[in-house]
């Protein structure tokens, strides 16, 4: 057997709907919210008495997707500072490539991102940078050239 496809990625957050605004900025698009919850959710993961919301968002070509949680019940666990450096054990960023690089930072900095380092020029391929977003989640963002 074979994996057909990656399906989402999941992220863990506070503020639902801050996140859910911020990747929408990025281009991201919403396919729908819901409250999760009973026995065969909790079996899934583990935990008891699980509730949470959960909202997934889709990159515009429909092949991938971020699944963010708002747990409720139990509370949502913090392990590692909102600050963590890149090179931090774990899942550490998710990468879009975008159209416009420049403009992509600039709304993205109206939802309180930062740059994590520079804006930088890989050859003559690619401009690339991190970003740092609402609570800790860190993005790269890749333009390509030519």
């Amino acid at each position: 057997m074979t994996i057909q496809r990656m399906d989402n990625v999941l992220i863990v957050v506070d503020d639902l709907d801050a996140v859910i605004a911020f990747f929408v900025e990025l281009g991201m698009e919403p396919e729908g919210k819901a409250p999760v919850e009973g026995r065969w959710a909790a079996r899934v993961v583990g935990l008891d008495d699980q509730r949470l919301d959960v909202a997934m968002l889709r990159t515009p070509d429909g092949h991938g997707r971020i699944e963010l949680a708002k747990y409720h019940t139990p509370k949502a666990l913090s392990g590692v500072p909102a600050d963590a450096p890149v090179n931090t054990l774990g899942i550490r960023r998710v990468m879009f490539v975008v159209d416009d690089i420049d403009d992509v930072i600039t709304r993205l900095r109206r939802h309180g991102a930062e740059l994590v380092g520079s804006l930088e020029q890989y050859e003559n391929s690619y401009r690339l940078c991190y970003v740092r977003g609402p609570e800790g989640i860190v993005v790269g963002l890749a333009q390509q050239l030519g």
